[in-house]
């Protein structure tokens, strides 16, 4: 049975499952080329039938995420959605009614479903799935946390784990625990809408003058820049008090949005940035605890956009009582879809375990498209029979290279298919990709790729299975600090993929042609893409990366490519 999951909100997109595999799965962010798209996922719908040579007629079940009052509305009148996309991602000028139409929308997101949303919600999805050819079919209709659970404890890989849903609303909810266990999701606390920790985040972002729903990572770095404050001392921390597991904010969402900005006007960005990640870490391990205690389970699963946040996730994993930390890796609404595609999958048909083996689950193109492709751009290129040993070359030379390679990853993290390296080493490169190719803030940091064996040489402590999904912070041995420093952030902690010849064969190929020359096999790997765009999805977006960012080559399958274009920053 081939089941198809969609999502139509932010971050939209699709996902087919069958049996225990997930078959392809992409957000509409990659096919439109805007970042963290909000319209019905056609194209990405149409991208999981062309890739799987399927006629929507072979669809027979359907499952959709979010029936509560603000998605209906955005579903009657798309045009409520797109104005606020245009609005949070700084397209439209801050003038007329925005503030108004900002806080509107805060409070709208409280309400939850009711039987009149969802059969509203549901007609009029069907009729868009109609149009693009489906017909036959049931839709399947889940709770917001029920996916976000879904995906993080099916794929977690363990027979029995708490799971912890946070976000910022959906379905009249901001999180949810519950025990995993039998192959059952058994719910344990639900956590209302008003007490949401990430919309407590996402107020923090828009008062640092930074884009809610995009821009929470900048926070979480720019905290490590503060003068400390104690949690005593910390105006933030009593904002959210802990009972058993659930939470209770102190203040509503709007008035907590003006509480912060007074707190704000006393203190700098940077120490009103670490207030507020100390108060998530602090509140959430709390929580965390007392899981631990009612459930008397060691392994925990953790999703939604909460979740993004890595620093979280490295104290979830160091905590006492914790064998082991899974974060499901499409953690954001992004990853609805997928989860929608579970539940539907487990329902009919028992499946509650999907191995998560690999996140290549988007496009891949044919040699043909990428020849045609560079022949159009007339750009000097060259095919190997083995790529990796002259990728590698360049790489330990100080050169910045484009990697495209084999099916596009899913998820906000580069993992090798779509990713832009350089040496781990050098703060040079890194200022060159942070400040003039890849357009980002100065204190964000880079993220290193590295061989398990590398990982175990140069990381604290690889507590559980190593990451492959860029999910985990983790500290760096003091002593090793200066081989990586261009990928650790000002603590000494980073953000890392871990990878194994099995797991990631080409990839690691790479790595261990870099190892030979420089001693190490860690690399810098970040998205391939110019901040506020998306990743690139085809050939075509990777050369026009190309030229626009002036990065030294690309290595688009076996052929490189050279960049004649004058390099950003260099005249």
């Amino acid at each position: 049975m081939t089941i198809l999951g969609i999502w139509d909100g932010h971050d939209s997109g699709a996902a087919v499952v069958r049996d225990e595999r997930i078959l392809f799965s992409i957000n509409e962010e990659r096919l439109t080329r805007r970042k963290l798209e909000v319209a019905f996922p056609e194209k990405s719908i149409q991208a999981c039938l062309n890739h799987l040579a399927l006629r929507p007629a072979d669809i027979r079940h359907i499952g959709l995420s979010t029936t509560d009052f603000a998605k209906t509305l955005t579903r009657i009148f798309p045009r409520l959605k797109e104005e606020y996309y245009l609005i949070r991602r700084r397209k439209k000028d801050p003038k007329g009614f925005i503030r108004l139409k900002k806080k509107l929308k805060y409070r709208l997101t409280e309400f939850g479903p009711t039987a009149p949303y969802r059969w509203i919600g549901a007609s009029i999805v069907r009729a868009r799935l109609r149009k693009l050819g489906f017909d036959d079919f049931q839709l399947h209709l889940f709770d917001h946390h029920q996916c976000h659970a879904a995906a993080a404890a099916f794929c977690s890989g363990f027979g029995e784990c708490i799971v912890l849903t946070l976000d910022g609303v959906g379905d009249g909810l901001s999180g949810s625990v519950s025990a995993f266990q039998g192959g059952r999701i058994v719910p344990l606390s639900r956590i209302s809408s008003r007490d949401s920790l990430g919309i407590f985040f996402e107020h923090v972002t828009n008062l640092l003058n930074m884009r809610e729903l995009e821009d929470e990572g900048k926070v979480m770095a720019l905290a490590n820049y503060a003068y400390p404050v104690e949690d005593a001392k910390n105006p933030m921390m009593d904002f959210f008090t802990v009972q058993g597991l659930t939470l209770i904010a102190r203040h509503r969402t709007l008035k907590m949005y003006n509480e912060l900005e007074k707190i704000l006007w006393k203190f700098p960005f940077e120490q009103f940035a670490f207030m507020a990640q100390r108060t998530l870490e602090v509140k959430i391990l709390e929580l965390v605890r007392n899981a631990l205690k009612e459930t008397g389970m060691n392994k925990i699963a953790f999703s939604g956009g909460v979740a993004a946040n890595v620093k979280v996730n490295m104290r979830i994993k160091d905590l006492p009582g914790i064998d082991e930390c899974f974060v499901f890796p499409h953690m954001g609404d992004g990853g609805l879809a997928l989860g929608a595609a579970f539940l539907v999958n487990r329902n009919l048909n028992g499946v509650n375990a999907i191995p998560l083996d690999d996140l290549f689950l988007g496009p891949a193109s044919t040699e043909q498209e990428i020849v045609e492709t560079l022949e159009k751009r007339r750009l000097p290129y060259r095919y190997f029979e083995h790529i990796e040993p002259e990728v590698a070359r360049l790489i330990a030379a100080g050169r910045i290279v484009l990697w495209f390679s084999g099916r596009m990853e899913v998820g906000p993290r580069a993992l090798g298919g779509r990713s832009i390296l350089a040496r781990a080493d050098s703060l040079a490169i890194k200022n060159r990709l942070n400040l003039v190719l890849k357009a980002r803030a100065w204190f964000q940091p880079f993220c290193p790729t590295m061989l398990v064996e590398d990982a175990r040489e140069f990381l604290v402590d690889l507590k559980g299975r190593p990451d492959r999904f860029m999910t985990m912070g983790y500290m760096v041995k003091e002593n090793m600090r200066e081989r990586i420093r261009g990928v650790i952030n000002i603590d000494g902690s980073c953000r890392p993929q871990i990878i194994s010849e099995k797991e990631h064969p080409r990839f690691a190929a790479l790595l261990q042609e870099v190892k030979k020359i420089i001693g190490s096999g860690v690399i810098l790997n970040t998205s391939f893409n110019v901040h506020g765009d998306p990743v690139v999805c085809s050939p075509q977006d990777a050369l026009d990366t190309l030229i626009k960012t002036g990065c030294d080559a690309l290595a688009i399958e076996n052929y490189l490519v050279w960049n004649e274009s004058p390099k950003k920053g260099e005249g």
